[in-house]
This record gives structure tokens, C-alpha cells and sequence, in this order.
């Protein structure tokens, strides 16, 4: 690492990446580390984990599909979080309304937020220590609408919800905790969602991907994501039960 420990902000945390191994995942992986976390990540298939290992020594992984019932212990039992980042979630089936199933609608219902509401369960009753801090990570359709992909700006926007309910609960039991959510504020078409998301619009429109993403206005890098989850990681106590817009200039309030 090039920073000093001086400027470590996680130095010596226990960091918990949900969905660590690809992605968005990934470069809060990178961010976190860089800060001096002890981290584990954390996703459904091995060979994606074994690849970030061999990328950053020092990083455990565990091959786990974080919807199941007994997952949060696994991996409270691997490695107990002073900041859990939850940013797993399935790619949504992409297509108008008509041609939805409701096994296709609900998909992210029963993926993101399963395992959101799964884990900050967890986070509440095991619980973490006092201190512990849970991220979830939204998407900027929560803020508005997502017309092809079903059910999943709406289950977006039910992280932020679980958020804010958590540090209620968290808030009446006394147990120091912090729960907040990070919003993306667009598509990132250098992670698998975002060039599902590109490739579906634009062809609704009867565009090229290029063209579209030449249309699309501003959004963060997965870089800028992992800075505010490393930023809010490190002062999270006046962002708990709330959620924030994040951008290439930072974040900022939007509940």
C-alpha cells in the first residue's frame, strides 16, 4: 500500500463486501483495502473470488449465495464486521411490463432485498459491536423509474426504506449502529447491471449502446461509489437511517 497509516481510514477494521468479486463489488474491495481494512468478500461463485485474491493478498473470499436463510452467520462466523457493505443483487429481466412473469417482476425482490432485509437482521440480533456500521447500495432508479426492468427500481428504493427502518430498531435497542444507503446516480456501463441497462434502453430506442451512452447524462464510476462507501464508512454516525445520491462530485442528501 502507498498510504500511510496515518491516512488510513479503515486501518485495522473488519470490512464485509456482499457481492465483493465483480464490479462495483470490486472496486469498493480495491478502496477499502487501500484504507488498511482486513476484508472479506463475498459472492456466489468461486473462480471470480479466487481472481480478486490473487489481486489483492491479504483479501479473504467465501463462495456463498448470500439469499440463503443461514448466510449471514457464515459469514459473521468467517469474519465479524465493523462495516458491512451489502452490494450483491441480481440482473433484472429486461423488458416492458407486458412480457414480464412475476418470477421475472419480483426477481430483485426476492434477490437484493432478501439478502438487504437478511442481513440487517443479522446486524441487529447477533448483534455487530457497537460502533458496526451496514451500507446498502441502492440505485439512482429508485429516485425515479426503471420502465424495463420490473420490479427492480422499486426494490432499490426498499433498501433505502431498510436503512431507515434498521437504525429505528437499531436506535430502540440502544445498540450504537449505523445503517445508511448509497444511491448511484445512473447506469455505470463498465459493470455487468449497467451494460444489461445500456444494451436494453438503447435498443428500445433503436440506438447503438454507443450512441446511448453518448446520450446518458453523467454518472459515477464505480471509483466514486467505493470513495463515498469509504467515506461514509469512516463518519457514518450523522448519515445513519439515511440515504445518499452519489455522483462524481460526492454525495449528498436525498432522505
Amino acid at each position: 500500500m502507498n498510504e500511510s497509516s496515518q491516512t488510513q481510514r479503515l486501518l485495522d477494521k473488519n470490512v464485509v463486501v456482499i457481492g465483493g468479486s465483480r464490479g462495483l463489488g470490486r472496486s469498493i474491495v480495491a478502496a477499502v483495502y487501500a484504507e488498511g481494512a482486513r476484508v472479506l468478500a463475498v459472492a456466489r461463485k468461486a473462480e471470480p473470488l479466487k481472481q480478486l485474491a490473487a489481486a489483492f493478498p491479504g483479501v479473504e473470499v467465501l463462495a456463498l449465495d448470500a439469499t440463503e436463510e443461514g448466510a449471514p452467520a457464515k459469514v459473521f462466523e468467517t469474519l465479524a464486521p465493523d462495516v458491512l457493505i451489502i452490494c450483491a443483487g441480481a440482473i433484472p429481466h429486461m423488458a416492458p411490463l407486458v412480457g414480464q412473469t412475476w418470477e421475472q417482476f419480483s426477481r430483485n425482490w426476492n434477490s437484493d432485498v432478501k439478502l438487504s432485509l437478511l442481513f440487517s437482521q443479522a446486524a441487529l440480533t447477533s448483534p455487530l459491536p457497537a460502533g458496526g456500521t451496514v451500507i446498502l447500495i441502492s440505485s439512482g432508479a429508485a429516485m425515479g423509474d426503471s420502465p424495463l426492468s420490473g420490479g427492480y427500481a422499486g426494490a432499490k428504493r426498499m433498501q433505502m426504506f431498510l436503512a431507515k427502518y434498521a437504525q429505528k430498531e437499531a436506535d430502540r435497542l440502544h445498540l450504537g449502529l449505523w445503517f445508511l444507503a448509497l444511491v448511484p446516480g445512473g447506469m455505470m456501463p463498465t459493470t455487468e447491471l449497467g451494460r444489461v441497462g445500456v444494451e436494453a434502453y438503447a435498443s428500445s430506442l433503436g440506438i447503438s449502446p454507443a450512441d446511448f451512452i453518448k446520450n446518458m447524462r453523467a454518472a459515477p464510476t464505480t471509483e466514486d461509489v467505493a470513495r463515498a462507501v469509504v467515506e461514509c464508512a469512516s463518519d457514518p454516525q450523522e448519515r445513519a437511517g439515511k440515504a445518499f445520491l452519489v455522483s462524481g462530485a460526492g454525495v449528498k442528501l436525498v432522505s
